[in-house]
């Protein structure tokens, strides 16, 4: 039985492994930040490039005045755009920053937790170390079958919002549930970051392309390239379909 156990641990990192993972890692939180980046910075930059072309409102002569603005306008239209958008976009969003700041708060607390500055301690019951999987699991298993029956859309906001959370919790410590030894802050445990960083990426990526998508629809119905929707006629086609 030693033997069997011995043969199902996961293997040793050799002297190269280490680095590579580091790389690894380095560039999924690049590809992360960098797919977050382009999303706020096209519309900054959007939002800047209005503002001068604008003759409707005063535009500051200075960049950095121009940018001041630009960033106001980019909040309003963001806050203008999640209550007007569509339905599973801001679900998608929603579990993305559920996901991110989860992860980033649970990366934060066990850090000053280690480092003693951190104003509470690991959850223990009977004297036993709780990781912050167990909640994680609890509250997207939770969360997501909250969503599945319910039918009102805003309790599907929030409880998506919850289900990021409980997903980032879970994912946060993905290598001790993959090599089942508290491996948090060793060289193994850079596999929770991988995950954790490739799935931002990933979120961050499908919401960015679901933007393309929806400002490539609205430019070639303008066009002429593809057939607009009278949203009087849909409107009026759900009604009469929902009386048939």
């Amino acid at each position: 039985m030693a033997g069997r156990a011995r043969g199902l641990r996961a293997p040793r990192l050799s002297p190269g492994d280490p680095l590579r993972a580091d790389r690894a890692t380095v560039g999924l939180a690049v590809a992360a930040v960098a797919t977050a980046g382009v999303v706020i910075g096209s519309e900054v930059l959007r939002m800047a490039r209005r503002r001068r072309e604008s003759r409707e409102v005063p535009t500051p002569e200075t960049l950095i005045g121009t940018a001041g603005l630009a960033t106001r306008d980019t909040v309003a239209v963001a806050f203008e755009g999640y209550q007007d958008t569509l339905r599973h976009e801001t679900i998608l969003f929603n579990i993305l920053n559920g996901f991110v700041g989860a992860f980033a708060l649970m990366r934060l607390a066990t850090w000053g937790q280690k480092g003693g500055w951190w104003p509470t301690d690991p959850l223990r019951l009977g004297g036993r170390h709780i990781h912050h999987f167990v909640p994680g699991i609890l509250i997207a298993f939770g969360c997501g079958g909250a969503g599945l029956v319910t039918d009102n859309d805003r309790a599907e906001e929030l409880l998506s919002l919850g289900f990021g959370a409980g997903v980032g919790l879970t994912f946060d410590e993905a290598a001790l549930l993959l090599d089942l030894r508290d491996v948090y802050w060793s060289r193994e445990g850079v596999v929770s970051l991988q995950v954790s960083f490739g799935l931002t990426a990933v979120l961050a990526a499908t919401l960015l392309g679901l933007r393309m998508l929806r400002r490539g629809e609205r430019k070639g119905i303008e066009e002429g390239l593809i057939p607009g929707i009278d949203h009087a006629d849909t409107e009026a086609q759900a009604v009469v379909g929902s009386l048939r």
